[in-house]
């Protein structure tokens, strides 16, 4: 369970995701904000080695804009990465939602494609998340979705939804946005899920200073459409700064689907996210077994020492034998200092043993950010679980990544 460094080690990194390709696990691809060339711009990372080495490089900012953050990818058969980001104006306001995509196994991409364009202090997106429909018995197989929080009169009385698009062309053009949470509520960072059949869940965690819950809506057309919300259940929003820290902590949902044969738990539908509902922030985890209809009622998953800190789970879903694996931030071994665990479940969701990830625990004393997510991805072929973080053992913040071998 070796630990690699795949970011520069001179300049600071933070939120990282990671895709692999289904077709040849030998290749994995990682976005994070990377500040190497002074604004912060998107850092790609490329193995072709299933994770030995790393090649990386920078995205090319889209023309008129001056940084970009918030980056998050997803594969595509059979050699597709798409990437996802929130590309800034000059003062920061005008958060556009970009993706870049390659169909050569992110050795070249496209020009970036606007998804949703914003202005000034009236329109700003941000927090956005990419999915790529895999489901062999979908019949929208290939369709890309992407859910990102769209913040409008930014400046003035400002107001926070959750916006959707899907792109049904490989990405060269994405359908008008629909917005999918209430104007009457402050949301934060969508997650979305595919299961069997194509059906799409989008879930947010609506944020004080109003009553905060776990809310979704369903797709059965491939996210030309949504049902009505349905409420996971009520949430208790962690601090932030989280206690006993300086850095930012949100608190949002990450789901996956169950899309394998597994006779148990095929079609399953997960969510997870941070809670304080004991005093301190945990993993909660509640399950759907009717695609979006009904949720279980929540339940802790880290096994975590009580009082320990542990935050920004990140879920996915093995499509060959329905495995769960939620990656996340502890301070239980070292505390303060910070390590990462994966919590496993090969039962649906009823059971979940946790293991460490990091093999040095890494202080994060002073930070004010650490950026506000990790991520994770599977190998199908052999259950292999890749995570990456931002890590500090060397002194500035940089992407680490390791698995659970």
């Amino acid at each position: 369970m070796a630990n690699i460094q795949i970011s520069p080690s001179a300049s600071n990194q933070f939120e990282p995701s990671i895709a692999v390709n289904w077709l040849n696990p030998s290749v994995m691809v990682a976005v994070a904000v990377d500040l190497r060339a002074g604004p912060a711009l998107i850092g790609l990372y490329k193995s072709i080695d299933a994770g030995v080495t790393w090649s990386t490089q920078l995205l090319p900012l889209p023309t008129g804009f001056a940084s970009m953050d918030s980056p998050h990818i997803d594969y595509k058969f059979p050699n597709t990465f798409v990437v996802v980001a929130n590309a800034l104006d000059t003062d920061g306001l005008s958060g556009t939602i970009v993706t870049y995509t390659s169909s050569d196994n992110a050795s070249t991409f496209g020009p970036p494609v606007i998804v949703n364009q914003g202005f000034g202090q009236f329109v700003s997106n941000d927090q956005v998340v990419v999915i790529i429909d895999k489901a062999g018995s979908s019949p929208f197989f290939g369709n890309i979705y992407a859910g990102y929080t769209h913040a409008y009169n930014t400046q003035f009385i400002p107001g926070n939804t959750i916006f959707f698009n899907r792109s049904q062309n490989g990405g060269n053009a994405f359908s008008d946005p629909i917005l999918l949470s209430s104007v009457n509520e402050f949301e934060k960072f969508p997650g979305i899920a595919i299961t069997l059949n194509g059906i799409v869940i989008v879930g947010w965690i609506t944020q004080p200073p109003g009553s905060s819950s776990f809310n979704t809506r369903t797709s059965q057309d491939g996210g030309a459409t949504f049902g009505p919300e349905t409420m996971v259940t009520s949430v208790v929003v962690v601090p932030s700064p989280l206690p006993g820290y300086q850095f930012r902590c949100l608190t949002f949902p990450s789901l996956a689907g169950d899309t394998s044969n597994s006779p148990t738990t095929r079609g399953n539908v997960y969510a997870v996210w941070q809670d304080f509902r004991q005093g301190y922030s945990d993993i909660f985890l509640s399950v759907s077994t009717n695609f979006g209809l009904d949720w279980s009622a929540p339940k802790p998953v880290a096994n975590s020492p009580a009082g320990s800190q542990n935050f920004f789970p990140a879920i996915t879903v093995s499509p060959t034998d329905g495995a769960v694996f939620v990656s996340y931030y502890t301070n239980r071994v070292n505390p303060p200092n910070l390590d990462v665990f994966l919590a496993t479940s090969r039962d649906g969701g009823n059971t979940f043993t946790n293991t460490r990830i990091t093999t040095t625990s890494f202080s994060v004393t002073g930070l004010a950010l650490i950026g506000d997510y990790i991520g994770n991805a599977v190998v199908p072929q052999t259950g292999r679980l890749v995570t990456v973080w931002t890590d500090t053992r060397t002194g500035v913040e940089n992407i680490w990544f390791g698995d659970n071998q």
